[in-house]
């Protein structure tokens, strides 16, 4: 048995100092608090979408960490498929959002997108330094997935028009914790540079 896979990464050997992390934006939204988290959660999904598109335009990977919602058997096209059922709350967010074929996503089934998955092992083998954190919430899942990079000695860049929570309060709350305890900046994500993260190293 080969000691390691080449192919891991999907035919991306070279490595990818930077990646964009979407954490819980394939949402249906279906929990009692949704409707507070919605007010903001269509116009971060926004500048997220923008973001991604220049992530893919520079070569950073991008990478999906998502709730299974208690369905265990759910991949990434099952819970696609959920949110864009019609009438689903969040469709309007996973519309905005929606995975491109050669982006990678693991489940997580906790509030940190490193517990208990694969998403250590994959940053690792693409050689990311630099983690761009955007989705839900900010003071939950966001939060707690830049908490377990930056103990990995990673860097955590979140932009701050790219998360959202259920009481904006709580958001900006989130937000200059991570700023003074992770060292995180949180720039808007039109301000977002990747190839200057890139080039600036960790």
């Amino acid at each position: 048995m080969p000691r390691h896979s080449e192919n891991l990464h999907g035919g991306e050997p070279e490595p990818r100092p930077v990646a964009l992390l979407l954490v819980d934006v394939i949402n249906p939204m279906d929990f009692p608090d949704a409707p507070k988290l919605l007010r903001t959660a269509v116009a971060a999904a926004e500048q997220l979408a923008a973001l991604k598109s220049r992530a893919r335009a520079a070569g950073a990977p991008v990478v999906y960490a998502n709730d299974n919602f208690g369905r265990w058997r759910s991949d990434l096209s099952a819970v696609v498929e959920r949110c864009r059922e019609q009438g689903c709350a969040g469709g309007p967010v996973a519309e905005l959002l929606l995975p491109d074929p050669d982006d990678y996503f693991v489940i997580k089934p906790k509030h940190s997108a490193f517990f208990s998955t694969t998403l250590d092992v994959l940053l690792r083998h693409l050689k990311v330094r630099t983690v761009v954190i955007g989705g839900f919430a900010a003071d939950m899942c966001v939060l707690f997935t830049a908490n377990d990079a930056y103990m990995r000695d990673l860097r955590v860049v979140v932009p701050a028009d790219g998360v959202a929570s259920n009481d904006p309060a709580d958001r900006d709350a989130a937000l200059a914790l991570m700023r003074r305890v992770l060292s995180a900046p949180t720039p808007p994500a039109a301000e977002i540079d990747f190839a200057a993260l890139a080039a600036s190293g960790a």
